[in-house]
């Protein structure tokens, strides 16, 4: 198949090429949307341990 010139030999490597193309979209669409405040961090903090000057604090049983 000739294309602009291009011989494109192999469907394989233009597969990989689009799926490559395709992620790094969706990570600069990720980024922007961070950037502009679009996500948030979901996390509340309820299964984090506590630490004492960076070691893990470890609860007595009572």
């Amino acid at each position: 198949m000739r294309t602009g010139g291009e011989t494109i030999s192999e469907p394989s490597k233009v597969s990989a090429a689009m799926e490559s193309l395709l992620l790094l979209v969706f990570l600069l669409l990720l980024a922007a949307a961070s950037a502009g405040g679009l996500t948030a961090d979901t996390r509340d903090s309820a299964d984090w341990k506590p630490t004492d000057e960076g070691r893990r604090w470890r609860s007595r049983p009572s």
